[in-house]
């Protein structure tokens, strides 16, 4: 627990660095981050389904757009109700428990018939979906210490790619087969995934037993930003760069589907495939916080970030620009959500869910905001004005690294010191 001190975190630190190998082969890295790709990608199957959806169940276009805020309102509660109950649950046990009701979600959002089922089913796959997050806090307490960075790189790896390719994917599946098939195979995946979870991890977490009450829980997630400074900061990293994240990919398809592109959704979606170059450094970044570059890494993925606006600002006149600005992005992005992960999760092992769980709150505001300013600015002042608020975002998370940089003590590089030691 936080408040036994820092010789519960290093008991739990040398647990976990024993016979951790073992049990984290490549391969389960792997299954780890297809996981959590699958799982992920529920939130975001709906985004190009909305108007066939819409006309299958003669839904107003208010309560379309419904679709999209109440999953993320039931991915946010998720975060907070859900996630924690990793520090207090048997891991193993609680994945493929929600990954089992994730498919029973699917499958309601899949078989939907009027609105209220079909809103009812989305709410509850977004607060299910984020397995990912407990996911995520499993990998790295299994983790050995000298390789949670690259661990937690390949795993975060997996999210990203899903939230990237869920557009493409569902866009094309719903051309072939009905939008509903998008949810059928959904949750047949997810099915197939909880039963080899189910065998695959290992029956024990290595994360010490507590006797937290679930209240008590809850509000010890709010004790712990109440203490951890290095926590505040690093969701305050987290909320600016994916507010910059959301800005490009919530606006992008504006100016793709005007003169002089009109680029069509299949292609549009297609753009996810190249924000998966930048997506794959984030094993890099992983590496990198093994040994104990944290700072550097987030000072110069956020140094990216802001310059990839540049080139993103001359999308209306070259697709060439707008890949290469895509692909800085995402790999700041990508970068630095690492870097947090690996940062927050070493201040207390025994409370990973909470942190990374309270932690992706953040996430989920910075989403929200840089989707909703984005898409309000460009109706009113065009797609220069979206880089400009896509830049401000970039370069306040640059200015904040700078004034915080030699003003907090950075936990993974005093563990790989230990390592070494």
């Amino acid at each position: 627990m936080p408040g036994n001190g820092e010789a519960a975190t290093r008991r739990t630190e040398a647990r976990s660095g024993e016979g951790s190998e073992s049990v984290l082969s490549r391969g389960v890295v792997i299954l780890f981050a297809v996981a959590c790709g699958a799982a992920v990608a529920n939130v975001y199957f709906s985004q190009p389904l909305l108007v066939t959806m819409g006309h299958d169940l003669a839904m107003s276009p208010a309560l379309v757009g419904s679709v999209v805020t109440l999953t993320h309102v039931g991915y946010g509660l998720g975060l907070f109700f859900l996630v924690p109950l990793g520090d207090v649950a048997d891991r193993r046990r609680l994945i493929v428990a929600q990954l089992l009701l994730l498919v029973v979600a699917l499958a309601v959002v899949a078989t939907a018939h009027t609105a209220a089922m079909l809103l009812a089913g989305m709410a509850a796959t977004g607060l299910l979906a984020v397995v990912t997050q407990t996911l995520v806090a499993f990998a790295a307490s299994l983790a050995p210490l000298a390789g949670r960075g690259r661990v937690v790189g390949l795993v975060t790896s997996g999210v990203v790619i899903g939230i990237l390719l869920a557009r493409t994917a569902s866009g094309l599946m719903a051309d072939l087969a009905g939008w509903r098939s998008v949810y059928l195979a959904s949750a047949s995946l997810t099915a197939l995934l909880a039963l080899v979870l189910y065998r695959v991890l290992p029956r024990h977490s290595d994360a010490p037993p507590t006797t937290l009450r679930y209240g008590q829980l809850l509000r010890s997630t709010i004790t712990l930003f109440a203490r951890e400074r290095l926590l505040r900061l690093r969701a305050l990293f987290g909320l600016l760069v994916f507010a910059a994240f959301s800005t490009l990919w919530s606006s992008v398809a504006l100016p793709l589907s005007e003169a002089p592109y009109f680029l069509s959704h299949s292609a549009i979606g297609a753009l996810g495939l190249i924000g998966v170059v930048g997506a794959l450094a984030a094993t890099v970044a992983g590496r990198l916080n093994d040994r104990g570059l944290s700072r550097r890494t987030t000072g110069i993925a956020l140094a990216l970030l802001a310059a990839s606006w540049l080139p993103l600002a001359f999308t209306r006149s070259s697709l060439w620009a707008l890949a290469v600005g895509v692909i800085l992005l995402d790999l700041a992005v990508q970068a630095v959500h690492v870097t947090n992960q690996t940062l927050i999760y070493a201040l207390h092992p025994d409370a990973g869910s909470r942190l990374i769980g309270g932690y992706m709150v953040f996430y989920s505001i910075g989403s929200a905001t840089g989707a909703i300013a984005a898409t309000s600015l460009y109706t009113v002042a065009g797609w220069g004005a979206v880089c400009a608020l896509g830049a401000a975002f970039s370069c306040l998370g640059l200015v904040l690294w700078a004034f915080t940089r030699h003003s907090t003590p950075d936990p993974a590089a005093e563990v790989t010191s230990r390592s070494k030691a």
